[in-house]
């Protein structure tokens, strides 16, 4: 068994040493903070309660996985780990910092990893005496019970080191895929359709939130519309997410951040944590009515789902991930009802390519523009399965 050393005691922290603590696997959780550390024991310590009240563990076998992890507030319990998970704010020169730091007391033969959601694996690793140990490992929130795991190699990183960071996070029970060290990795790149195609319907006043939500989720099957899914993560994770892509893939109009929710952002109105965003969460307020008009909720749903097949198809061409790892991502990373490869090919390839073709004719923005691979499989008629 490896041991394993994770940096941040936070949900995200807590909920990786629990997946791995689970596993069998001996944890040292660090933190500079001893109120972080002693929260999360105690909240583990509930967990488990639980998890005993519904016979999922014994009392013993639960007590046992807690005692796995040792809670640490000195990095000089790090010397003897095999692997490194870095889960602390989503800051680049904070993460260099922590990596130079750590990379001096480790072994050198410690793989060192950063659960980074968007930042560059690259730029993380260049702080470091052995970059090609460096790598990412992005695992979604809540760990425990999200399977999906992006694992991203940056150009620095040996050979290899990918395939055996994939066989250990099988052998805990998730589900890896392996993805290009580029701006939002799968999840957080080919989602943003979801969103900002969403918000795009809303601000040009071709439906309110309430139908497009009630579009998204009668006729596209997702668990939950595109507004109660931002309201629900919260625009402070969520609008610095799509600006942080914009930023990284230079301005691509593609990823282009809303004014509406940067407003929303700026005002404070983060969606549930905060009792408003796009909906209004006080008591005693209800949502409206969507419009339930059968030609508008086809209409919506389909351009919002040919932007999203669009962008990963796009991820394909540029060889970001491959087939069976797009799909994988998109329906355990964010709970998608399909994979988005396969709904092209269930949608029809030819009619993505029209309905594209379609909104670019009308807008002339770069947002639209259709992916090369997409018209290429039209023209061989081909298909993505």
């Amino acid at each position: 068994m490896k041991k394993i050393g994770i940096i941040g005691g936070g949900a995200m922290g807590s909920g990786i040493a629990q997946v791995f603590a689970q596993a069998g696997h001996p944890v040292v959780l660090y933190d500079t903070n001893q109120d972080a550390l002693d929260r999360s024991k105690q909240n583990l310590a509930k967990t488990f309660e639980k998890l005993v009240a519904k016979e999922k563990y014994t009392a013993e076998k639960a007590q046992e996985i807690q005692d796995a992890i040792e809670y640490a507030s000195n990095l000089e319990a790090f010397a003897s780990i095999d692997l490194m998970i870095e889960a602390i704010i989503e800051n680049l020169d904070i993460k260099k910092s922590v990596f130079k730091q750590v990379g001096e007391i480790v072994s050198e033969n410690c793989i060192l990893a950063s659960n980074t959601s968007s930042l560059s694996i690259a730029s993380i690793a260049s702080a470091c005496t052995n970059p090609e140990r460096v790598i990412g490992i992005h695992f979604f929130n809540p760990a425990p019970l999200m399977a999906l795991v992006e694992i991203i190699p940056a150009v620095q990183t040996r050979e290899g080191l990918a395939e055996e960071i994939k066989a250990l996070i099988q052998s805990v029970g998730k589900l890896p895929v392996i993805t290009k060290d580029t701006p939002g990795f799968i999840v957080n790149r080919v989602a943003r359709p979801f969103y900002s195609e969403s918000i795009r319907i809303l601000e040009e006043g071709v439906a309110d939130a309430e139908t497009i939500d009630f579009a998204m989720t009668s006729l596209g099957g997702f668990r939950m519309g595109p507004f109660e899914l931002m309201d629900f993560i919260g625009h402070d994770v969520n609008y610095r997410v799509t600006e942080s892509v914009f930023e990284s893939f230079f301005y691509d109009p593609r990823f282009k951040p809303s004014f509406s929710q940067k407003r929303l952002f700026e005002a404070g109105y983060y969606g549930r944590k905060s009792g408003r965003g796009f909906y209004n969460y006080a008591e005693g307020v209800e949502k409206k009515a969507p419009n339930q008009d059968q030609a508008l909720l086809e209409k919506i749903y389909k351009r919002v789902l040919v932007m999203l097949i669009n962008e990963a198809a796009d991820a394909l061409f540029l060889n970001i991930a491959n087939r069976e790892d797009l799909d994988t991502a998109m329906t355990k990373g964010v709970n998608y009802p399909k994979g988005l490869l396969k709904w092209a090919d269930e949608y029809g390839i030819e009619n993505v390519q029209n309905d594209l073709d379609e909104l670019y004719n009308h807008y002339h923005e770069d947002r639209y523009r259709l992916s090369p691979i997409i018209r290429n499989m039209v023209k061989e008629n081909k298909t993505f399965y």
